[in-house]
C-alpha cells in the first residue's frame, strides 16, 4: 500500500489568495508560521485565473502568492483546477456538462457539473494541467499536486451522451460480445436481450424505478473507471513533467474504487475530515458515536494509505447558504478532531480553511479565521495544536496504527447494495454496530477491503475478520477466506452471505454458496422481518445464558458438518428452536455464521464469546467515552497511546503503571482526568523514561 512519507509532521491550511486583497497575504503567511504551519494548499478552483480565455494563460497572481509563501518558509501543494471548469468552457462546449438520469443537463453556476468522458473536456483538462505543472515544476516551494478536488463529491452518476458512448466501449472491453453481456446481465429475463450495441445505455428512467440489477452494478463499475481514467490523465502528466512532486487527490466518495486509484496512480490518498457532519447524519442507537464515528471513515482511509494526508480538517461550523448547516465546534473539539486524524494515521493535516469565504456558496463554511480577521478561539486552538506538534510531531510520523481485528468490505457489495435493499442497508447497520462495539470495548479495528490481488498474508495479519453480509461472493474470494480460516484465522459472517456471483446473479446452489463447507451449514429457510413483526429473540448457549434480538433478516440454518456446533437458537416464530449461530472448526481456525443482521448487543456477545480484550486492558481502564488508538514503530517498539475524550465533560481513566503524556510531560499513575474533548498521548513503550 502507498503511504505519505515524511520525517517531520506537517501542519498547514487551505489558502485562497484569489479571494483576498493582496495586502493581506504577507500578514497571513506570517501568522501561519507563528502558529507552526509549514504547508498550504491552493489553486484547486482557479482555472479561469490561469486561463481567463481559451488558450490564453497567465500566472501572475499565483506566482506572487507562491513566491511570497516561499519567502515565509511555507511549502505549497497545488490543486489542478478541473473541478470547476470556467464559464467560457461550458458555454462554448456544452457537451462537457453532466446530465441527470432523466436527461436534464446541469448548468454552470456551482461545481462538479462536468462529465469525465467528453473528449473536449479531457483535452482541455490535460492542457491546463500540463501548463500549470510545467510552469511550477521547478518552483522551490511546490512539493506536490492534488488532482481535481473531491472526485465524485456532490454527484457520482453521469448520463451525458459522452458517458453513454463511453459505457458501450467499456462494456465491449469487459465482455467482448453482446452474447456475453446478455448472459452477465441476465437479459433473457423480461425480454431485455440486446442485439446491437447501440441499444445499450447507462440506466435510464424505468417503471417503478427498478432497473436491471446487473446492469446497475456494471454502471457503478463504469463510473469508477471513468473517474480513475480522468485522474490518470492528470497523474501521467504530473509524473512526466514534475517527477519530483508527489501526486494525491482528496476525499473518498461514492462509485469510486479509491484503493485501485491510489495503487495505480497516486503516491498516497488524502482525506477531507468533517466530523461535525455527524450532527446532521447521526448514527442510530441509544449511545451514538456522533463525531467519533469519523474514526471509521479514517480507518477506511488507512486501508488505502497507512500514512495519509488530511487535506481538509474541519476548523469551524460547516454550511452552505442553502443546506448542511452545523453548530460551531465546542471549545476543544477542533483540537480533538485533529488528534483523531493523527491517531488513525495522518502524518500531514491541513485545516479548511484559513479564513471564511466572504462570498459564494460556502460563506457559512467557516475557517480558522472569521471574515473580520480578528482573533477568535478557533485560531487559539489551532495555535495550541501547532505548538504541540512542533514538540511531538517528529515522534509521531511513520508509526503504524495497530489493530488485530478488521471489518471486511468490498466495492461490489457496497454498490450492489445501493439497489438491493435486502442486503445494502443490512451491511451499513452491521458495520456500524460492530465498529461501535469495538470502540466502546477499546479494541482498535481496521477496515480491510477485499480488492483484486489481495493476498492471504494481508488477511493473516488479523486474528479476527468480521465480514457482515457478503452477498456477492466469488469462488476466488471464498477460497481466500477458506485458506485464512484453515491457517488459524477466525471469521464471522452474517445473513445473506454467498448468495450471488460477481455479476450479481444468484448461483444455483445451496446458500451460503461457495462458503457452505467452510461454515458447515446450509440455509434451510429464510425470511425478512416484516414491518409489523417483532424480531425473534436469540438465546446464546455459551457461559451465562444471554438473549439478544435477531433483527432485519433471518437465515434458518441447517448443520451440514460434524465439526459444526450450534451456539445460539431462535426463540420465537415458526422457526423457534432452529439454529441462529453456528461455529465450525475448520483446519486450524474457526468460522461463525450468524443468521441475522448484527446489532451492538450481538457484537458484544461475540466479543465476550471470543474473549477479545483491549490491548491495554492489563494496565489501562477507560470509560466508554474515551477512544483508544495505538501507533507503534515496528522496528523499535516505540509506542504512542492516543486517548481521545469525546464527552462534553471530563472523564476519569485509571493507569496501573506510570506513563508520560507526551504533550505535557506529566507522568500519570492511578486515577487521571481527561478534560472535556481532551486528548492524552501516552508513552506506551515498555521501556520508557519517566524522568
Amino acid at each position: 500500500m502507498k503511504s505519505f512519507q515524511t520525517s517531520d509532521f506537517r501542519l498547514g491550511v487551505c489558502y485562497y489568495p484569489e479571494h483576498w486583497p493582496e495586502k493581506l497575504w504577507s500578514d497571513d503567511y506570517r501568522r501561519m508560521r507563528e502558529m507552526g504551519f509549514s504547508v498550504v494548499r491552493m489553486a484547486e478552483f482557479a482555472w479561469s485565473i490561469f486561463e481567463p480565455r481559451e488558450g490564453e494563460f497567465q500566472y501572475d497572481l499565483f506566482d506572487r502568492a507562491i513566491d511570497l509563501a516561499h519567502e515565509h518558509g511555507l511549502q505549497v501543494i497545488l490543486g489542478t483546477p478541473t473541478a470547476t471548469p470556467p464559464a467560457w468552457l461550458t458555454h462554448r462546449y456544452p457537451e462537457v456538462l453532466n446530465v441527470s438520469q432523466e436527461g436534464i443537463q446541469y448548468q454552470h453556476g456551482q461545481r462538479r457539473h462536468y462529465n469525465y468522458n467528453a473528449p473536449v473536456y479531457r483535452e482541455l483538462s490535460a492542457r491546463i494541467v500540463r501548463k500549470m505543472v510545467a510552469h511550477y515544476r521547478d518552483h522551490p516551494a511546490v512539493i506536490g499536486w492534488q488532482i481535481d478536488n473531491e472526485l465524485n463529491c456532490e454527484i457520482d452518476v453521469f448520463y451525458s451522451e459522452a458517458d453513454h458512448q463511453a459505457f458501450r466501449q467499456w462494456l465491449k472491453g469487459q465482455y467482448g460480445s453482446l452474447d456475453r453481456l446478455n448472459e452477465a446481465w441476465g437479459t433473457v429475463f423480461w425480454n431485455q436481450t440486446y442485439t446491437e450495441w447501440e441499444q445499450v445505455h447507462l440506466i435510464r428512467p424505468t417503471v417503478s424505478d427498478s432497473p436491471n440489477p446487473h446492469q446497475a452494478l456494471d454502471e457503478k463499475r463504469f463510473f469508477s473507471d471513468s473517474a480513475i481514467s480522468f485522474a490518470k490523465l492528470q497523474a501521467d502528466i504530473i509524473r512526466e513533467t514534475a517527477p519530483n512532486h508527489f501526486v494525491t487527490t482528496n476525499g473518498i466518495f461514492g462509485h469510486l474504487d479509491s484503493h485501485r486509484m491510489t495503487d495505480e496512480l497516486l503516491d498516497f490518498i488524502s482525506f477531507d475530515s468533517y466530523p461535525n457532519f455527524s450532527t446532521l447524519f447521526p448514527d442510530e442507537g441509544e449511545e451514538p458515536l456522533l463525531d467519533r464515528k469519523w474514526s471509521w471513515n479514517l480507518s477506511i482511509v488507512r486501508s488505502i494509505s497507512p500514512h495519509f494526508c488530511i487535506m481538509e480538517q474541519q476548523s469551524g461550523p460547516g454550511g452552505w447558504v442553502n443546506r448542511i448547516e452545523q453548530p460551531s465546534p465546542k471549545p476543544g473539539q477542533m483540537r480533538l478532531w485533529t488528534y483523531q486524524s493523527i491517531a488513525h494515521g495522518a502524518d500531514m493535516v491541513l485545516y479548511f480553511r484559513w479564513r471564511t469565504a466572504p462570498m459564494g456558496t460556502e460563506i457559512y463554511w467557516h475557517g480558522i479565521n472569521d471574515v473580520h480577521n480578528r482573533p477568535n478561539r478557533r485560531l487559539k486552538e489551532a495555535s495550541q495544536v501547532g505548538e504541540e506538534l512542533q514538540k511531538v510531531g517528529r515522534s509521531l510520523v511513520g508509526k503504524n496504527v495497530k489493530a488485530e481485528v478488521a471489518i471486511v468490505k468490498d466495492y461490489d457489495n457496497e454498490w450492489d447494495g445501493e439497489l438491493d435493499n435486502w442486503h445494502g442497508p443490512y451491511e451499513k447497520t452491521s458495520v456500524q454496530s460492530w465498529f461501535k462495539a469495538f470502540q466502546y470495548n477499546h479494541i482498535p479495528v481496521d477496515a480491510l477491503f477485499l480488492k483484486k490481488g489481495i493476498t492471504l498474508e494481508e488477511l493473516r495479519k488479523y486474528k479476527l475478520l468480521v465480514y457482515p453480509h457478503p452477498t456477492i461472493l466469488s469462488d476466488e474470494t471464498a477460497h481466500l477466506l477458506t485458506e485464512y480460516v484453515r491457517s488459524g484465522g477466525q471469521l464471522i459472517l452474517g445473513c445473506r452471505s454467498g448468495y450471488k456471483n460477481s455479476s450479481g446473479i444468484c448461483e444455483v446452489r445451496p446458500f451460503p454458496g461457495p462458503i457452505a463447507e467452510l461454515c458447515g451449514v446450509t440455509v434451510e429457510d429464510f425470511t425478512r422481518i416484516g414491518p409489523y413483526e417483532q424480531p425473534p429473540r436469540v438465546e446464546w448457549w455459551h457461559g451465562e445464558n444471554v438473549t439478544t434480538m435477531a433483527e432485519g433478516f433471518n437465515d434458518i440454518l441447517y448443520i451440514d458438518s460434524p465439526s459444526a456446533e450450534i451456539l445460539a437458537t431462535y426463540q420465537d416464530g415458526y422457526y423457534q428452536g432452529k439454529p441462529a449461530l453456528v461455529r465450525n472448526e475448520f483446519g486450524s481456525g474457526t468460522s461463525y455464521y450468524y443468521g441475522a443482521v448484527f446489532n451492538e448487543e450481538t457484537a458484544d456477545c461475540f466479543i465476550n464469546l471470543l474473549g477479545l480484550k483491549s490491548p491495554t486492558a492489563d494496565w489501562l481502564i477507560l470509560p466508554k467515552e474515551v477512544e483508544l488508538s495505538i501507533r507503534r514503530d515496528d522496528s523499535t517498539g516505540e509506542t504512542i497511546i492516543f486517548l481521545l475524550n469525546y464527552a462534553a465533560d471530563s472523564r476519569t481513566i485509571h493507569l496501573n503503571r506510570k506513563s508520560k503524556d507526551l504533550l505535557t510531560d506529566q507522568v500519570h499513575f492511578g486515577s487521571t482526568t481527561i478534560a472535556p474533548y481532551g486528548t492524552l498521548l501516552l508513552d506506551g513503550s515498555t521501556k520508557q523514561s519517566l524522568t
